[in-house]
């Protein structure tokens, strides 16, 4: 695959699949509820994140 297929492939992925809740999160600014390994749980606005779940937080609630 070239580096513009795989691009549009990861696109779209985040606009249809599981990763689209995070997408929307980014483009309305609305918060969201996250549940960590550990039980506890983070109430915050996503600012940035990736294909691996790194994400950049902003207004964390724990």
């Amino acid at each position: 695959m070239t580096e513009e297929e795989l691009r549009k492939l990861e696109e779209e992925e985040f606009n249809t699949g599981p990763l689209s809740v995070l997408q929307q999160s980014v483009k309305n600014h609305t918060q969201i509820l996250i549940s960590c390994r550990n039980n506890r749980k983070l109430l915050a606005r996503v600012k940035a994140f990736d294909r691996h779940c790194n994400m950049v937080l902003e207004n964390v609630k724990e």
